[in-house]
């Protein structure tokens, strides 16, 4: 089975919208890891505008208390304070990604060709700090073939292209790019994670690209979350992966 890691940016923003402490990101890990998730993801960045320094070092308390719960922690680690929070918390994985400080959102992958020399000092300390190290790449073959030599663990495959793909009816179409990725870093020694706009309707089809080892989902399944529930949402997710 693929694992499910909850993403909890969101739970964040939605906070963040008042001065208050609801809804709480740590209640919210609390109530997926009862569910069933298999770990949690934060995406930290400079501005804090969801998820904000304090609830990383808060869910890693959490995670004590759940020793086979993963925690991946995403993020820029050419932007501060990135590096200095991993050195600090030492996450079970580490996801990086190439998002400019005024992006809105992720929206591509590495470039290895061009960034290589910048990325390998940094895989390099991340390895010895215990860290799983995972880059998050675009479907792109050429790119991936080059990720090995970084030191890389895995790569996280950025699926919105495939998201916009499926609603757009050519969901099979992008799948048979992407299963080519993915068969590419197999090849290549690196395991395979995914994310970005999965939901409940994409997921099954995504998921039969063979051993897909994690999915990070945050935004749709915290949507759903406001029909459903956050507990049944993260179950309908796991469902989805069996």
């Amino acid at each position: 089975m693929t694992n499910l890691s909850v993403n909890l940016n969101k739970v964040a923003m939605l906070r963040n919208a008042r001065p208050l402490t609801i809804p709480s990101v740590v209640k919210m890990g609390e109530i997926s890891i009862a569910a069933g998730a298999h770990g949690l993801t934060v995406h930290p960045r400079p501005d804090e505008r969801h998820i904000r320094r304090t609830d990383v070092y808060d869910l890693a308390a959490l995670l004590q208390q759940h020793p086979t719960i993963e925690y991946n922690i995403e993020g820029n680690p050419l932007e501060s304070p990135f590096m200095e929070i991993i050195r600090e918390v030492r996450p079970d994985q580490c996801t990086l990604v190439p998002d400019n400080p005024l992006q809105n959102t992720s929206d591509h992958g590495w470039n290895v060709i061009q960034d290589a020399q910048k990325l390998k000092p940094i895989i390099a300390e991340l390895n010895e700090l215990g860290c799983r190290v995972s880059l998050f790449m675009d479907a792109d073959v050429e790119q991936i073939e080059r990720v090995s030599d970084l030191g890389c663990d895995r790569i996280e495959l950025y699926t919105e292209p495939y998201a916009t793909a499926y609603r757009q009816g050519q969901g099979q179409e992008s799948f048979s790019i992407y299963q080519q990725a993915a068969k590419c870093a197999q090849a290549c020694g690196l395991g395979v994670n995914g994310g970005h706009d999965l939901n409940l309707d994409n997921l099954p089809l995504f998921k039969q690209i063979p051993n897909l080892l994690e999915v990070s989902i945050g935004h749709a399944l915290t949507a759903d979350a406001l029909e459903m529930g956050f507990a049944n949402a993260v179950k309908a997710y796991l469902k989805a992966l069996a």
